[in-house]
Order: C-alpha cells, then structure tokens, then sequence
C-alpha cells in the first residue's frame, strides 16, 4: 500500500485549510485544538491493531476517518474517548491527558462529548422526549432524567429545542418504536446534540439508512454541528461523504495512518486504494 500522507505545513496565523464545505473553520498557531493523538498503539491479545498513529484535530473541524473493515477505525474511536485503554503513545481529550484519566476526570470528559451511532440505540418503548432527555444522563445523574415525567423543566425545553433542530418536535410523544429508520437516526442526532458537547463522535452515522436518506441526515447533520462550532470525527464507507462533509480526511490500512490530508487535496481516487 502506498503512504498517501500529504505534507501539511505547521498551521501558521492566517494559514487556510479548508475542506470541500465553504463554511469549513480557518485553523492558525493560535488555535486550541480539541484532540491529540501521539504515537498510538493498540493490540487485542497478540494481533496488533495499529500503531504510532499520530494527529491532532483543531477546534470546529470535520475530519473523516476512512479505511477498509478491520483497520481499526472505531477502536481508535474508542481511544480517542478513553473506552478502551492504549498500548503506548498518548491521547489528550478537550486539553486533557485521557491515557492516565480516571473516575470523575474521565467522567467530565465524555459528558462532553457526543456519540452518533450506526445503531441509533434508542428505548423503543419510551417516548421521542425521553430517548433526547437521555442525552443529558452524562452531565446529569439520577432517575430525574430517565423519563419526561419527571425530568426538570429545563431539561425539556433542551430536548424540544433539539427535536426541532433536526425537524422532529411534533414528535415529541410517539413511541420510538414507531419511527422510521431516519427518523430514529434524527433522534439519535438530537440526543447526542442535547447536551451541547464540544466533540462529536460519529461512526457509521448513515449505514443502516437507504442512500436518498443517508444524503438527507448528513447534510443535515452537519448544518447543525457546523453552525454550533462542534468538533465532529465520523466514519464512513462512502467515499463522497468523506470528501463532501470532512474538512480533513484520515485513513487507516495495513495498521498505520496512511494518509492526513485537506478533503480539498484530494480526489475520490486518492480514497480507494484505503478500502482494498
């Protein structure tokens, strides 16, 4: 496999990386950025995953993370948020040292921090509200928020206020089990948002949907988190979704990061040879 890594220069004030999307953030030195990821390393056992993966993602950018089925990309998504724990090297999470993070520390970090899932992993025999209001259970424990009933008034109105981001509030009481498969997909979205994170993790956001769907929550989805300022990581299988809606892509094969380029430098041609 040939290394597609591109050579980005030192992000310098006034320096502009922009991906495919025109609303794409400007990076510069001064600049925080929201994930750091050195010299990774993560093995199951004696199969190693991958390793001395290394990148940073500044504040408001949509990177894609890319490759074939195997490599490694939702298991780096799970070291990025301290699920699992590395082998060697470092992560750091919102200006934080996950590798070594424990407890409340570890706590505070994931509360800010969403997570998009193929599997949308709603109650299905609790409310639209509830299923949103769930999304608040990491900055807010106790049975409060476990229904509508009796969560606070201002836990509702956050989750109304999210349900009507993604077009979604007359449904507040229908039972999940009764949506559609994008419309629980637009719920899902509106629980990771409630609780206005900072970071979004989004793997495989639009698989289990048909293609006309898929194209309506991604542009959706990333209207949203584009005009909030969130940090978003998504996987996907969808070469053109890569360079439409990441303003970087990262691909993973052959257990390294093989390529760390600007959506704009590249082409669809530059992505297959990632899925072989």
């Amino acid at each position: 496999m040939t290394d597609l890594r591109t050579a980005t220069p030192p992000l310098t004030e006034g320096t502009v990386q922009t991906g495919a999307q025109t609303s794409a953030p400007v990076p510069h030195a001064l600049q925080d950025h929201d994930v750091s990821a050195q010299g990774v390393t993560k093995s199951f056992g004696k199969t190693e995953i991958f390793s001395d993966v290394s990148f940073r993602l500044v504040r408001g950018e949509a990177v894609a993370l890319v490759g074939a089925n195997g490599t490694g990309k939702s298991t780096l998504l799970r070291c990025i948020l301290g699920l699992i724990p590395i082998d060697r090297g470092a992560v750091e999470l919102l200006g934080q040292d996950v590798t070594h993070a424990k407890g409340a520390q570890l706590r505070g970090l994931r509360a800010n921090t969403g997570l998009v899932a193929q599997k949308h992993n709603l109650v299905p025999r609790l409310s639209v509200l509830t299923n949103v209001i769930h999304g608040l259970l990491g900055q807010h424990s106790g049975p409060r928020y476990w229904s509508q009933s009796f969560a606070p008034e201002e836990a509702r109105v956050a989750a109304m206020e999210a349900l009507e981001k993604v077009g979604l509030a007359h449904l507040a009481a229908r039972r999940a089990d009764r949506l559609s498969g994008g419309q629980s997909q637009r719920v899902a979205i509106a629980r990771a948002l409630v609780s206005k994170p900072r970071l979004l993790i989004a793997d495989e956001p639009c698989a289990s949907l048909d293609p006309s769907a898929g194209e309506e929550i991604m542009a959706m989805f990333f209207d949203l988190v584009r005009s909030e300022g969130v940090t978003v990581v998504f996987t996907s299988h969808h070469i053109e979704h890569a360079l439409t809606f990441g303003d970087r892509v990262l691909g993973l094969a052959d257990g390294h990061l093989k390529l760390d380029a600007t959506a704009a430098s590249l082409a669809a041609s530059d992505l297959r040879g990632l899925y072989d």
